[in-house]
């Protein structure tokens, strides 16, 4: 196994939950322009329709995937830059 690929798991995994917190929090700001108010409906949610239940999850998977590809583009950049190769 290549050192750069070493030095990065712990990196990955660090960023991975620093990636879910910040979408969380991106995702419930977003909810709060979209919606309004309250909470973001969850599948179980009886009191809510299901179109606005299927666009909450559309909105929250589009920001947790760009976030997640962000941060973890950002940390291969610096793995690369720490060690002078790519960790993928």
């Amino acid at each position: 196994m290549r050192a750069s690929k070493v030095v990065y798991k712990p990196v990955g995994l660090a960023l991975g939950a620093v990636s879910g917190m910040i979408a969380g929090a991106a995702f419930k700001q977003v909810w709060k322009i979209v919606e309004g108010e309250g909470d973001a409906p969850g599948a179980t949610d009886e009191d809510r329709p299901w179109g606005q239940i299927l666009i909450a999850a559309a909105i929250q998977g589009a920001i947790f995937a760009v976030v997640k590809a962000s941060v973890e583009r950002s940390g291969a950049v610096a793995t690369r830059r720490m060690t002078g190769t790519w960790p993928g």
